[in-house]
């Protein structure tokens, strides 16, 4: 194969867009997004459906919490943080399959998708109240 085709086909496998994980959400796939900031950070906004597991806090110990036929998205604030990586790096050395957000919660938010939180955004639903 193609050094430059391995390559997207990676990013690909790898990475997922906020329309991308929006549609999965839409469609009921197979995904969880993690919000993997603090807890305060998650409290004053995050994407509605997502979970907040600290990057910090992820360990062999606590994953054994995860459903392993999920794929799981992380994210953190946006392209200046490096969080959603330190956090898909872990899982994924723990076995769990993941993909990053790419933009975080920043580029979610400039797509017009609504966050919630004390500092909640309105935008397009997730429909999954």
């Amino acid at each position: 194969m193609n050094a430059h085709v391995k390559h997207y086909e990676d990013k690909l496998a790898y990475e997922i867009d906020s329309w991308d994980a929006h549609q999965a959400i839409l469609n009921n796939e197979k995904i969880i997004i993690l919000d993997v900031r603090s807890p305060e950070a998650y409290a004053n906004e995050h994407i509605p459906v997502a979970q907040n597991f600290h990057h910090k806090t992820m360990n062999e110990e606590t994953v054994k919490q995860l459903d392993l036929s999920y794929i799981y998205v992380t994210y953190c604030d946006g392209i200046g943080c490096n969080g959603s990586t330190k956090g898909a790096y872990k899982l994924a050395k723990l076995g769990v399959t993941v993909k990053e957000l790419i933009g975080g919660l920043d580029w979610w938010k400039r797509d017009g998708y609504a966050t919630e939180g004390t500092f909640a955004k309105a935008g397009i639903s997730c429909n999954c109240d």
